[in-house]
């Protein structure tokens, strides 16, 4: 662990203290200093340096660079992402992409069905298209109509112009165009053909044959003009699936946010084992593909160390929607991000939040349409961040409907921050008496990631703490939930939750 890293768990513990003893004066107010007043200590009064009941820093003694102002209060939880999601006033105007570029896009306009589905009377089973009752004399298609060879058959992706007359039938494939006058489908496991003397062959069922059997009619799934999706929707593998079904070569979407990610600190090693004083960078390569799985657009992460005026070139020249930073955010001598958001003349929407970890975060408006998210460069903190701020920042910048809210009983009592809100790596697992409920990990200190390598999604806990059965708030990770189900349960030999974390 860097000095950094020992300054930002110093700093979780000395706030725990200080919260604890605010929690102390405000059961006895006589304590209060004189000209206090309750906001000053309640946690209902915790705002932004934005809202109402920030007191702003005397002009005659202004802060030192990189530090916040006497009096600064942290945003709370709920109000810093609502700020975030608000920071975008327009998303960027849609366009058309083919459907191999769509993935991951959201759609700018309804789908609406181009053809009928399915466009055709189609057979849903190999077997026999029959007309009529049973038994059925066995047809032939002529070579020249199906363009397979005499007794074939129909098959898929070939026309024919046979019409079945009543009481005969012929082979057919799944997915082949029904013939003129044919009223179901016979599966080939439940038909028997027998050759008769003449020649013929005659087919019969065991049972009699329900007309439309196995047929899919035209249009059973839409007709041409029906509203399929709406715009808002996330282009996902089946979208593009039903879009390629519907007719559709290309689709209107919204442009993948462009993000850009600068990973600061000169103690990060970009390989290899950690060797004097430095640690490894396990933010850059974590950050870059979650970011991806967001629906954003992201390169290769930029590491610029320790350089206030690589910082500032950075930003100042930068085109992306958003820049991550990681690191820097509190401050410390060499923590630059502050600074560079002054000199370049930035707006901060959100300074500090009252979550643990990752209080330190911050969102910049850098111009109209460019935002910057600073995350604090402890990994589980940085977490923190990219869920508090950058995920509902990505999602208005991709103009993505919100995901429906999730929330499960939590699987044993939560600690809470005496006034802060506490998010959690959980992973889901069933109880006997509340159903799937959410299992609090170790290893979830602000610079751990073994929790969160292992977990569903990050509970969020109130102040105070919550009791076994609790619902709470889920962030859902964007990757399908359940998979660490396999893992073993509490108590076995091998656990991710076995030994406590530390500090969160």
């Amino acid at each position: 662990m860097t000095g950094r890293e020992y300054s930002d768990e110093f700093a979780d513990a000395l706030a725990l203290a200080n919260d604890t003893a605010v929690a102390h004066q405000r059961s006895a107010p006589a304590d209060r200093p004189p000209g206090a007043s309750a906001g000053d200590t309640d946690p209902e009064c915790l705002t932004g340096p934005h809202e109402a009941g920030h007191t702003a820093p005397s002009a005659a003694t202004p802060p030192r660079p990189g530090k916040r102002p006497a009096g600064h209060l942290h945003t709370p939880w709920r109000a810093a992402r609502e700020r975030a999601e608000r920071a975008v006033r327009q998303p960027p105007a849609p366009g058309t992409a083919d459907l191999a570029d769509a993935l991951g896009r959201t759609l700018a306009a309804p789908l609406t069905a181009l053809t009928d589905l399915p466009s055709f009377d189609t057979s849903a089973m190999d077997g026999w298209a029959v007309a009529g009752p049973g038994p059925w004399r066995v047809d032939a298609t002529p070579s020249d109509d199906a363009g397979t060879g005499p007794g074939a058959g129909i098959l898929a992706g070939h026309a024919t112009t046979m019409a079945l007359p009543d009481g005969h039938a012929v082979p057919i494939a799944t997915g082949a165009r029904i013939p003129t006058g044919a009223t179901a489908v016979l599966r080939s496991e439940h038909g028997e053909v027998l050759e008769l003397p003449d020649g013929r062959a005659r087919l019969y069922a065991p049972r009699p044959v329900p007309p439309g059997q196995d047929i899919r009619p035209r249009g059973q799934e839409c007709r041409a003009g029906d509203h399929l999706l709406a715009a808002g929707t996330p282009v996902t593998p089946a979208v593009l699936g039903l879009a390629a079904a519907a007719g559709y070569d290309e689709l209107s979407v919204h442009p993948r946010p462009r993000v850009e990610v600068l990973v600061l600190g000169d103690e990060l090693l970009r390989s290899g084992l950690p060797e004097g004083g430095r640690i490894r960078d396990a933010l850059g390569p974590m950050l870059v593909p979650w970011l991806r799985a967001l629906g954003a657009e992201a390169a290769a992460p930029r590491h610029l160390g320790d350089d206030a005026d690589a910082l500032h070139d950075a930003l100042a020249t930068s085109t992306a929607d958003l820049i991550v930073t990681t690191g820097g955010t509190a401050s410390g001598p060499v923590d630059h991000v502050h600074p560079t958001l002054r000199r370049i003349g930035a707006e901060l929407l959100v300074d500090g939040v009252a979550v643990r970890p990752g209080h330190p975060m911050l969102l910049a408006r850098l111009a109209p349409r460019r935002h910057l998210v600073g995350l604090p460069g402890n990994p589980l903190a940085a977490v923190s961040g990219l869920l508090t701020l950058a995920e509902p920042l990505l999602r208005a910048l991709a103009a993505r409907c919100p995901a429906a809210p999730c929330r499960l009983p939590l699987a044993a009592a939560a600690q809470g921050h005496p006034r802060d809100t506490r998010l959690v790596p959980v992973a889901y697992r069933d109880d006997t008496r509340h159903g799937q409920t959410a299992a609090s990990l170790h290893f979830h200190g602000p610079a751990m990631l073994r929790g969160i390598a292992a977990a569903d999604a990050l509970a969020v806990i109130p102040p105070g703490g919550a009791e076994r059965g609790t619902e709470v708030d889920l962030l859902e990770l964007p990757w399908p939930a359940g998979w660490s189900a396999g893992w073993p349960t509490p108590g076995t030999s091998y656990d991710p939750a076995a030994p406590a974390g530390g500090p969160a």
